[in-house]
């Protein structure tokens, strides 16, 4: 096919409209060949400490689903704003009677869940700092190393695991004895071990307000861990201006995010940068509601990640380059699928590695059968550093791994 043919065939094939930000684009290059780059457009207002958006969505949208996750049942079980407002600031004052502190702060041992989610948004209410860890530290490592690495380091004041039973080895090697440890289900023998529930029934104070209102942006919101993939994991500090300003950033660049709440399906772990940093804030700093999926871009997973693609329409999707490709088998052969998939969506979002070229062409030509257009197909750059993001592509690209220029230089 020759350039002329594609780019006619492109014409014919529009993208969903949507709405996107100024590209324009500051550089300055340095005689060591650093290159700094910035956008010429004034970033917006952003709240001292991002949960403020709990309290004004809350107030807005009460109603509204923040997170919702399968039950034991199979059915979908939602937490609305105001829900998460009343029970984030219960599980505050609980933080707070617990004497947590930058020093000791709350470490989060399990993955995504509603108890995570909602231990989150506590700490950040009353700004307690805390850690999510990566669950292989405790389930499948066989020394703890790395998991005993990050305690001695942080030293903290509470620890939570989901399910005591599945982290109770663990939790009795690394964890220091006089560490209170919550649970959610299956207490440890050996240890008290409150139950989250019980957490959930303290009674807010006036405690809650007074932390609140105390928060500065600079105050240290969560600590991240690289992956120790060339040694023991490294600590990253976030504050809470950068949570706040990254979720405006992104805000500004994918402009379509202001003019309706965002549905999103999403497994990405909470305790790396992309999926607790980027993908919560978006939900929760533009009232989006978010459906916590349990499945993983792995032959094992995938089919979860399928069953809840089958019910819930995304407006905003995010994977790594890997789902996509685990994706693709199902929707080529399920029509109900593709529809259910494609309806609403105004993007599909990769990080992490490069994306196939075939991977691309197949989903761009898939979204067009299916609903009379293509869906773009987005990267950007970032790192735990950043919180994540840094530059993003807003634009259609030919190139799969496609940072492709397009940005309007001003020197």
């Amino acid at each position: 096919m020759s350039q002329a043919d594609a780019a006619s065939i492109k014409e014919e094939r529009p993208f969903r409209n949507v709405r996107f930000g100024p590209t324009d684009v500051v550089v300055e290059r340095k005689p060591d060949g650093t290159v700094y780059m910035r956008s010429s457009s004034e970033l917006g207002d952003y709240p001292s400490n991002i949960s403020n958006k709990l309290d004004y969505w809350a107030e807005e949208a009460p109603d509204r689903a923040l997170f919702t996750e399968r039950g034991a049942n199979g059915a979908w079980q939602k937490l609305t704003y105001a829900q998460a407002l009343q029970q984030a600031r219960a599980l505050g004052q609980a933080l707070l009677d617990a004497k947590l502190s930058p020093d000791r702060p709350l470490v989060i041992l399990s993955g995504n869940d509603m108890q995570h989610a909602l231990l989150a948004l506590a700490a950040l209410y009353v700004g307690i700092p805390y850690a999510p860890v990566s669950p292989a530290y405790s389930l499948v490592a066989t020394d703890f190393g790395k998991l005993q690495h990050i305690v001695n380091l942080l030293t903290p004041g509470m620890v939570f695991a989901a399910d005591g039973k599945a982290f109770d080895r663990a939790i009795e090697q690394v964890v220091p004895v006089d560490v209170p440890i919550v649970v959610a289900r299956n207490p440890l023998l050996n240890r008290h071990t409150p139950l989250f529930s019980s957490l959930l029934e303290t009674g807010a104070t006036s405690a809650v307000d007074t932390a609140h209102l105390k928060v500065k942006p600079d105050d240290i919101a969560k600590f991240l861990f690289t992956s120790g993939s060339t040694g023991h994991p490294k600590g990253v500090i976030n504050t809470h201006r950068m949570l706040s300003c990254n979720q405006e950033m992104i805000r500004s660049s994918l402009a379509f995010l202001r003019d309706a709440p965002p549905v999103m399906v999403d497994w990405a772990p909470w305790h790396h940068t992309a999926g607790g940093n980027h993908n919560f804030g978006i939900a929760l700093y533009n009232g989006g509601s978010f459906y916590i999926d349990a499945g993983k871009p792995t032959p094992k997973g995938i089919d979860e990640t399928v069953r809840n693609l089958r019910e819930i329409s995304p407006t905003w999707y995010f994977n790594v380059p890997k789902g996509y490709e685990a994706l693709l088998p199902y929707l080529r052969r399920d029509k109900a699928l593709r529809e259910t998939f494609f309806r609403h969506l105004n993007l599909m979002f990769y990080a992490g590695a490069g994306l196939a070229q075939h991977v691309l062409g197949e989903f761009e030509e898939l979204a067009f059968q299916t609903v009379g257009h293509q869906i773009l197909v987005l990267t950007s750059l970032g790192s735990t550093e950043t919180a994540p993001f840094a530059l993003v592509r807003t634009w259609s690209s030919d190139q799969a791994t496609g940072m492709t220029p397009r940005l309007e230089i001003i020197p």
